[in-house]
C-alpha cells in the first residue's frame, strides 16, 4: 500500500497547509490520529465532531501524493447525500478533484455494487436492466401476477394469506450456497421449490428478471451469486482499490456490509469505516448483525463535538443505545428546554417555540436556517390518541404521495438542476426515471434503457432524445409549453413500449402542470410588536434530518407504533431515572435512537414538546440538568 502514494502525505507540515487552506482546525488529538492512520480501522464519531471534513482533508491529503495511474481509492457511503456532500468537500481542492477522476470511485455500495459486479452478471445473461428500484418492482409484480394466467394458481393461494400481495411485492432473491433462489421479503421461500404455487412464484421472478425489473436487495444477491462463481473478481477489485473508506458505516445493511467482507476481506486492503453507530436509525434485524459488523470493540473515537455544548452533550451521551459514549460538547453552550403543553393548546406549540428561538438565537442564523420542528411520525396512524404526530401540532401538514399532481415537472426541474451544476448524466437518468413511471400506470409494457434510443431523428428513440434535451433545457413555467411537452411524450410512449396506451386517465396528476414553488427568505410576522423576529419553522421528520444541523430544534412528543406509548415522555423518564438506555425494553431503545438523532441537531436551542400529565414527574429532574420549563398556557 504504501508504495501507492508519497510516504510524506500525512505529516504535520503538509496536513496543517492543507487544513488551513480547507478552513479546518485540528485541536484534538484524535483528529490527528484518524488522519495520520494508513492502517484498517473504525472510527466511532460522536455527531458534530466533524468526521466529514476529516475525510475531505484525508482524502485529499492522500491525493496529493498519489502515485498510480491504474489503482485507485473507493470511497463508499449509504447515501447520495453523504457521497455528494464528500464530493463537494473534495472539490474544493485542486488535490480533492483527483480523487474525481479514474481509477478512483466514489459513490454509494449499491452503485458500487451494481457497477463492479451486478450489471456486468447480468449483463452475461443478456438481461438489460430497465430499472432497480422496489417501488416500481412491487407495481410491476402485483401487476403481472394479476393479469397473466400462467400464475393463476399462485395467484389464488395468495389470496388466502393476509400478507400475499406482500409476498410478491417485496419478493427478492437470496444467494444461498452459490444458487440464486426468490423468497419473500424475510428471506425464506414462501412455498414449497416443488409445489405449483412455488414453481409459478419462481417463475414470477425470473420473468421480471427476463423484463429488467429489480429490487434494490437484488442487486446484491445477484452480485454475491456471480462472486461465488467468479472469486477473482474478488481479487481484482482488491487490487484496483487498496485503500478503501466507508462513510455513514452504520446504516450498512448485514446485506451490503456481507458483500463489502466478500470484496474487501484481503488483509492486504486497507479499510477505513466511518460512523455514529448511535445515530443507526436505518437497520436490519438485531439478530442478523455480521461479525464485523461496525464499530469493532477497539475502535477509534472521537468523542468531541463542536456543534453544541455541554448540556446537549450530556444529554446525548445519555442516549447512546447502540455503544456507550461520553461525548464532549466544544460548541456553542445552547439552551434545552421543556414545552408543557395541555389538550386545548396543542396548535399553540409551534408557535411558542418560534418565539422562544427568537429570543434565544440571533436573527441573521434563524434567517439563514430556520427553526426546525420534528417528530418520529409526520401522520396519524389508526388510534383515537392525540396528539399523535407532525400533522397533529402543525394544522395543513401534509406529506406528498408518490404520483403527486405535477409529479413529473416537479422531477424536471430537480433534473435540470442537476445539469445546472454540471452532472448531465444525472439529470438525465433522473428525468428518464420519472418518464418509466409515468409509462408504468398506463402501459402494459416496459420502456427500454436509455441507451438503446435509437438517436436517428426520424426514430421514435430519437425524437425522444430530443424531448429529454428540451424538457432539461426549457423553461418549464408555462402551463401551455409543458401540455406541449407531455402531448408529445403521449404519442410517443406507444412506439416505446411496443403497447397501447391504457388507462390515460391515471396520467392527469402526475403529468399536470404546476407553477415553480418560489421559496421565499423567512420573514418575521410583523403585524404584532412582540411577534417582531419570529421566523417560521419548517416541519419534517426526524429520519429526514439526519445528518444535518440546525440552530434551533423542537422534537414533537409522538405516539410510537405500538399505539401505547409516547417517544419523548419514555426518554424523560430513562434520564430523570438515570436508567441505562441500552437495557430499556426494544421499544424505548427505539425512541431513544430517534430522540438522540433529532437532539444532537441543534447548536444554539433545543425544545421538547411533552404533555404536562406527562411530563410532571419529571419536570424536577430535568431542571436539575439545568433545563429551562415553559408552560404554554401562561406564556
Amino acid at each position: 500500500m504504501m508504495s501507492l502514494y508519497a510516504p510524506d502525505v500525512f505529516i504535520k507540515d503538509k496536513v496543517e497547509a492543507l487544513a488551513q487552506q480547507l478552513g479546518l482546525a485540528l485541536p484534538h488529538q484524535e483528529q490527528w490520529d484518524f488522519i495520520q492512520s494508513a492502517e484498517s480501522l473504525d472510527l466511532q464519531a460522536a455527531p458534530g465532531s466533524g468526521k466529514t471534513s476529516l475525510i475531505g482533508l484525508k482524502l485529499a491529503l492522500l491525493c496529493q501524493g498519489w502515485n498510480s495511474p491504474t489503482r485507485g481509492i473507493c470511497v463508499l457511503s449509504h447515501t447520495n447525500t453523504a457521497k455528494d456532500e464528500i464530493i463537494h468537500r473534495l472539490a474544493a481542492s485542486p488535490a480533492g478533484r483527483r480523487l474525481l477522476q479514474y481509477p478512483h470511485f466514489i459513490g454509494t455500495i449499491q452503485a458500487f455494487t451494481n457497477t463492479f459486479f451486478a450489471l456486468p452478471a447480468l449483463r452475461a445473461r443478456g438481461v438489460e436492466v430497465q430499472i432497480v428500484d422496489d417501488r416500481a418492482y412491487a407495481d410491476e409484480a402485483l401487476q403481472l401476477l394479476e393479469r397473466h394466467p400462467q400464475f393463476r394458481k399462485l395467484n389464488t393461494a395468495l389470496g388466502h394469506r393476509t400478507n400475499g400481495p406482500s409476498l410478491v411485492a417485496e419478493a427478492r432473491y437470496l444467494c444461498d450456497a452459490g444458487d440464486l433462489i426468490a423468497t419473500g421479503p424475510d428471506g425464506t421461500r414462501p412455498f414449497k421449490a416443488a409445489s405449483d404455487s412455488g414453481q409459478q412464484f419462481a417463475a414470477l421472478k425470473e420473468t421480471l428478471t427476463e423484463r429488467g425489473v429489480f429490487r434494490y436487495p437484488d442487486m446484491f444477491a445477484i452480485a454475491e451469486h456471480h462472486l461465488f462463481h467468479h472469486p477473482q473478481l474478488a481479487l481484482a477489485a482488491t487490487h484496483r482499490f487498496s485503500f478503501v473508506l466507508l462513510d455513514e458505516m452504520q446504516d450498512t445493511s448485514d446485506l451490503q456490509q456481507r458483500l463489502l467482507d466478500k470484496v474487501f476481506g484481503s488483509p492486504s486492503t486497507v479499510v477505513q469505516r466511518v460512523g455514529d453507530v448511535n445515530q443507526r436509525i436505518f437497520a436490519d434485524r438485531p439478530d442478523a448483525a455480521q461479525p464485523s459488523s461496525f464499530p469493532l470493540p477497539h475502535a477509534a473515537q472521537l468523542p468531541v463535538s463542536r456543534r453544541f455544548g455541554s448540556k446537549i452533550a450530556a444529554l446525548a451521551s445519555d442516549l447512546t443505545v447502540h455503544r456507550r459514549q461520553r461525548i464532549d460538547g466544544a460548541g456553542h453552550e445552547g439552551t434545552i428546554a421543556l414545552l408543557l403543553f395541555d389538550d386545548d393548546c396543542v396548535a399553540e406549540v409551534v408557535p411558542a417555540f418560534e418565539r422562544m428561538a427568537a429570543a434565544a438565537v440571533p436573527r441573521q442564523l434563524l434567517l439563514d436556517s430556520p427553526p426546525r420542528v420534528l417528530g418520529a411520525r409526520l401522520t396519524r396512524g389508526g388510534a383515537k390518541t392525540f396528539p399523535q404526530s407532525v400533522s397533529c401540532y402543525v394544522p395543513g401538514f401534509t406529506t406528498a404521495p408518490s404520483q403527486a399532481t405535477g409529479s413529473l415537472i416537479t422531477t424536471a426541474r430537480a433534473a435540470q438542476t442537476e445539469r445546472q451544476s454540471g452532472d448531465n448524466h444525472a439529470a438525465v437518468t433522473l428525468l428518464w426515471k420519472a418518464i418509466r413511471d409515468v409509462a408504468r400506470l398506463a402501459s402494459s409494457g416496459s420502456l427500454p434503457p436509455l441507451r438503446r434510443l435509437d438517436r436517428d431523428p426520424a426514430t421514435a428513440g430519437g425524437r425522444t432524445r430530443l424531448l429529454l434535451h428540451e424538457m432539461l433545457t426549457s423553461p418549464l413555467d408555462s402551463d401551455v409549453e409543458w401540455a406541449v411537452f407531455t402531448a408529445r411524450l403521449l404519442r410517443l410512449l406507444p412506439d416505446l413500449t411496443q403497447s397501447p396506451l391504457k388507462g390515460v386517465a391515471r396520467l392527469a396528476d402526475p403529468l399536470a402542470h404546476v407553477p415553480p414553488v418560489v421559496q421565499p427568505a423567512p420573514v418575521p410576522q410583523a403585524s404584532d410588536d412582540a411577534e417582531q423576529g419570529v421566523v417560521l419553522s419548517v416541519a419534517g421528520s426526524i429520519q429526514s434530518a439526519k445528518g444535518e444541523t440546525h440552530v434551533a430544534t423542537l422534537i414533537l412528543e409522538c405516539l410510537e407504533r405500538s399505539g401505547k406509548k409516547y417517544d419523548v415522555h419514555e426518554v424523560l423518564r430513562l434520564l430523570s431515572q438515570q436508567q441505562d438506555a441500552s437495557k430499556a425494553l426494544v421499544t424505548i431503545q427505539r425512541a431513544a435512537q430517534l430522540v438522540f438523532v433529532g437532539a444532537t441537531r441543534p447548536t444554539h436551542l433545543l425544545a421538547f414538546a411533552v404533555h404536562r400529565t406527562r411530563a410532571e414527574p419529571h419536570v424536577e429532574a430535568m431542571m436539575a440538568r439545568g433545563w429551562s420549563i415553559h408552560d404554554i398556557n401562561l406564556q
